[in-house]
């Protein structure tokens, strides 16, 4: 159809449509009766990653987003098991919820799954490029952007700092998630790693919450330390974990400082709240109009290393003064 053979009325609808393309999705929201509203998926429990939610909520209100009156929350949470994650994206998109804030790279999958329309903000995927989550990190295409947490990129730190505790270090027990992406990874660089360095490994398979226990009772050879590898499974688990280890008295390298702080050895990785918090930013940037294809990925900067020297103490371990020195929190 040619411009100048337009009538009047369909002139009206062309333009119509085009400005509501170009509308905020708060306006959107705004227009249709209804508040613009954020769908979040938590692969943990509110005990675990209530913290992430407050931190994603509170800088919002910074922002000027009052839940209630200018914005809605919708929470989901998994407790560590993955067939929620499909169950639950499923559901906001019927909820037709604005954004999907995500933790994790399992959760952001099927989130995309569920919808390529719906913007999705993750806080924390391992490995966005690898897992097929956006282009670039620089223009990240598609329907999908946030940070990324660079595990696999810190395992050789993490292990060199586990070593430093644990100077003659010969067996190593991996508690990691082959079916998620990020973790496969990053257990595929520890065992390059450790194999260059003469260390034994075991792997502890996770899949279900379940697996926790089966896999500490599954250690029948003595290990020397446990290396858990972040993922939904594992960090809804936490209290377990560390209770676990605690009572083999197994000298444990964390990557969320969470687990440190609630009685674990030792973490080392970015703060996840301070992630939330960014993720945050992005989510007020879409509804504001901006499209996640046109922000890019972003990576953390600083990582924090975490002590809990009373349970070095409980298991008998002498954590180094150059280490303590190092660290950015020591729990005495």
């Amino acid at each position: 159809m040619q411009f100048d053979r337009l009538n009047r009325r369909e002139l009206i609808t062309l333009l119509g449509g085009a400005a509501t393309a170009a509308w905020p999705l708060a306006l959107q929201a705004q227009q249709s009766g209804r508040l613009p509203t954020i769908g979040f998926i938590a692969s943990g429990t509110p005990e675990t990653q209530g913290h992430f939610v407050t931190a994603f909520m509170q800088r919002l209100l910074e922002l000027g987003w009052v839940e209630g009156r200018t914005v809605a929350l919708q929470v989901r949470w998994a407790d560590g098991r993955s067939e929620r994650f499909t169950e639950f994206a499923a559901e906001l998109v019927r909820l037709k919820v604005d954004i999907i804030v995500t933790p994790s790279t399992p959760v952001v999958i099927a989130a995309k799954q569920a919808s390529s329309a719906i913007p999705i903000v993750f806080a924390g995927a391992g490995d966005p490029i690898g897992s097929g989550l956006v282009a670039s990190l620089a223009r990240p295409g598609g329907n999908v952007t946030g940070l990324s947490q660079q595990s696999a990129e810190l395992a050789g730190k993490r292990l060199a700092l586990l070593r430093e505790v644990i100077p003659g270090l010969r067996r190593l027990a991996i508690m990691a998630n082959v079916e998620n992406p990020p973790s496969l990874q990053e257990l595929t660089e520890l065992e390059r790693l450790t194999s260059g360095l003469g260390i034994e490994t075991t792997k502890l398979v996770t899949r279900r919450p379940e697996d926790i226990a089966l896999g500490f009772q599954s250690l029948k050879s003595a290990v020397d330390a446990v290396y858990t590898v972040n993922d939904p499974v594992v960090n809804s688990q936490r209290v377990r974990i560390i209770t676990l280890a605690l009572v083999r008295r197994l000298p444990t390298m964390y990557g969320l400082r969470e687990f440190a702080t609630s009685g674990g050895l030792m973490s080392y990785g970015p703060d996840l709240p301070s992630l939330f918090r960014r993720a945050a930013e992005m989510a007020d940037k879409i509804l504001r109009g901006a499209k996640p294809a046109d922000i890019p990925v972003e990576q953390p900067t600083k990582f924090d290393l975490v002590i809990n020297l009373f349970t070095a103490k409980a298991i008998g371990v002498e954590v180094p003064s150059t280490v303590i020195a190092h660290a950015d929190e020591v729990i005495e």
